[in-house]
């Protein structure tokens, strides 16, 4: 997955000057993104701090790692119950 060029701490301070009243289009050539981006991120990191914005990374990374080990082991699965159904 492609990495932002902004980190937590910089979308958030950018979404913390849309609430102070500065408009969305003034914010885009400020910080040079565009009008969708900062939709997005204040969907996704509006009213968080940093600290906040920092622990959903990590889960959102734990749980990424989560998923391919279950993928990992229900293939494991599948192979043995392949292996042990066929008839010797």
């Amino acid at each position: 997955m492609k990495r932002s060029r902004f980190s937590e701490e910089q979308i958030i301070g950018i979404l913390k000057e849309h609430e102070a009243g500065i408009a969305v289009s003034e914010l885009c050539r400020k910080h040079g993104v565009s009008d969708a981006s900062i939709y997005k991120w204040k969907a996704k990191f509006g009213g968080m701090e940093v600290s906040e914005a920092k622990r959903l990374r990590a889960l959102e990374e734990e749980n990424g790692k989560l998923k391919r080990m279950l993928a990992d082991a229900m293939l494991d699965n599948v192979a043995l119950k392949d292996l042990l159904g066929k008839k010797w």
